[in-house]
């Protein structure tokens, strides 16, 4: 049994991931973190990791980068892992991410869903395939409530392309400037509305022909299982950076 932290218990995701883990009994929450308590929770509450005093085994952040200090304090002093979904972080808060990675397991995905994992395998792919020959544009669209863009799986897709293009420079907006687009560009371009969950699209624009991969998320129980899979998964590790592709090939 891995006992679970959820930081964010409160949020969409908080509610998703504890509506998941109650259908499974390989695992259990324990606790949550959040500004505010959330309805019918069964474990143990807290508004911030100085005030928790629950034993467990692997802490699930789905918060704020503003909460990445504290969060990270209390993993290391209890030498817990910690399963990291949140996104919008800034190179230091990404350092120190690395940095606890030296003392603690630390699981780190911009996004926990399988099939978003496996469209970023098949653009490196199909970058590999096309070269310089084909131009790379990626379209995100999220709900009107996401605060970071472009978002975090459209970087790992697009961090994932330039290890394949090298020399790729991100484009993020075009109206500032006018000129002809040049080959190494990787357009990344945002849509914030309604309630979408999450859609991904890479399209890999050639002459005469046009290849485009897509993903699309119909709710967010896809992101919650692969967080919980992968709090089962980070218990007992030895301490480093683990992400999907560790735990899709352990399967």
């Amino acid at each position: 049994m891995t006992n679970v932290i959820i930081t964010g218990c409160s949020g969409k995701m908080g509610i998703s991931l504890f509506n998941s883990a109650a259908h499974r009994d390989d695992l259990k929450i324990v606790a949550g973190i959040d500004l505010v308590k959330p309805q019918n929770a069964n474990f143990a509450y807290a508004k911030s990791f100085e005030e928790l005093h629950t034993e467990a085994d692997v802490i699930i952040d789905f918060s704020n980068p503003a909460l990445l200090d504290s969060m990270l304090k209390y993993a290391l002093t209890n030498q817990l892992p910690v399963v990291i979904c949140t996104t919008g972080f800034n190179e230091e808060q990404k350092n120190k991410i690395i940095e606890a990675s030296k003392s603690i397991p630390v699981f780190y995905s911009g996004n926990m869903s399988l099939g978003i994992n496996l469209i970023i395998e098949l653009s490196k792919k199909a970058a590999a395939v096309f070269g310089d020959d084909f131009d790379v544009e990626i379209i995100e669209q999220h709900h009107n409530q996401k605060l970071d863009a472009p978002s975090g799986t459209a970087l790992m897709i697009a961090d994932a392309i330039k290890t394949v293009r090298t020399e790729s420079e991100y484009v993020y907006d075009r109206h500032s400037y006018r000129k002809k687009r040049e080959k190494k560009e990787i357009g990344i371009h945002s849509v914030r509305g309604g309630n979408i969950v999450g859609e991904h699209e890479i399209i890999f624009a050639g002459q005469d022909e046009l290849l485009t991969i897509s993903h699309s998320a119909r709710s967010k129980t896809v992101f919650a299982v692969g967080a919980l899979n992968a709090a089962v998964f980070l218990k007992g590790k030895q301490p480093g950076m683990y992400d999907m592709s560790d735990l899709l090939s352990s399967k």
